[in-house]
């Protein structure tokens, strides 16, 4: 099975958000050097605790960082952007490391209202993400009523990130899925999966559906070891769903200090629940379940920690358990 990762840039409490993108890098950087096959950066606006707003800027960065490992983005907000522009900044991509870009596309807006109003959403317009995504191919295939410069001399390989009605999208299309999120621990995910790939429809991007699965692995020396490193990414999401911000990691020992109310204290211990962390022994147990249920052809770990060397060393024992 092949292995990615998908940095969030994340920011941590009482550090500069540049850290956040400078620590991308090095995390690309090292999953090289480790054999990962690919690296992809995440797109969030507005957000405080996540930095990376502009995959193409990030991913150029990357790319002069590294010389092997495969660059995407999980993913471009297709919602965000008009076809045009997101295949020029991948073509210009694709001219600069040629043979290592990845398209990741999703549709998600703004994580508040005053975001998606910063970013002229209109929810109530007219869904036509599934006609977007076919103009962005055929723009990066050269078959649209303009061109997009650079030509590429080589395809750009897309993706969707897809759940629910996007798997279908997908599988109209033609197009490879990476699916996360809590979907991937239910019979309804996996019967969504398999769907998709009963649905499919070959396509010159892709002969046969494939599968990524993305979700947060934290592997450590033991499985309590690990449910801490976990603690702080389920802390801010729990947090998110009380205060409507997605807050900066915090350190685990500023958590434990403070004040847990109820609702919280459920939120956190069912991310903690779903998280796929423990020991490496643990680790692969969790993995085998997941990839028996949904048949993955690739994982995608979105882990983050509150500490750095963590988060690399728990990327290096991921590397040793799936090879």
């Amino acid at each position: 099975m092949r292995l990615s990762l998908l940095d969030r840039s994340r920011t941590r409490d009482g550090r500069p958000e540049a850290e956040g993108l400078t620590g991308s890098v090095e995390r690309a950087v090292e999953a090289e050097r480790l054999g990962y096959d690919r690296f992809w950066v995440a797109e969030h606006h507005a957000v405080p605790g996540i930095a990376s707003g502009s995959p193409p800027v990030l991913l150029a960065a990357i790319g002069a960082r590294t010389s092997r490992i495969r660059l995407g983005s999980g993913g471009v907000m297709l919602p965000n952007h008009q076809p045009l522009v997101v295949a020029e900044q991948f073509l210009m991509l694709e001219a600069l490391h040629p043979g290592r870009i990845d398209l990741g596309v999703g549709r998600s807006v703004g994580f508040t209202a005053p975001v998606r109003e910063a970013l002229r959403a209109d929810l109530a317009a007219t869904d036509t993400f599934e006609a977007d995504v076919t103009e962005l191919r055929r723009l990066l295939d050269g078959d649209a009523a303009v061109t997009a410069h650079p030509v590429a001399t080589s395809s750009v390989p897309m993706s969707l990130l897809a759940t629910g009605r996007g798997l279908s999208i997908a599988a109209r299309l033609g197009l490879p899925v990476v699916v996360g999120g809590p979907v991937l621990h239910t019979d309804e995910g996996a019967e969504a999966i398999a769907a998709y790939r009963r649905d499919f429809r070959p396509s010159p991007m892709a002969a046969d559906p494939y599968v990524t699965i993305s979700l947060d692995v934290h592997v450590a020396v033991d499985d309590a070891t690990a449910r801490e490193l976990a603690l702080p990414e389920a802390w801010a999401m729990a947090r998110s769903r009380q205060t409507g911000e997605f807050p900066p990691l915090e350190p685990v020992a500023s958590i434990r200090a403070q004040a847990w109310g109820s609702q919280v204290t459920k939120r956190v211990e069912r991310s903690l629940a779903q998280a796929v962390a423990g020991s490496p022994s643990t680790v692969r147990g969790l993995l085998d379940d997941i990839v028996a249920r949904t048949g993955a052809d690739e994982l995608m770990a979105s882990t983050s920690t509150f500490d750095r060397a963590d988060l690399l060393a728990s990327d290096a024992a991921l590397r040793e358990i799936v090879t």
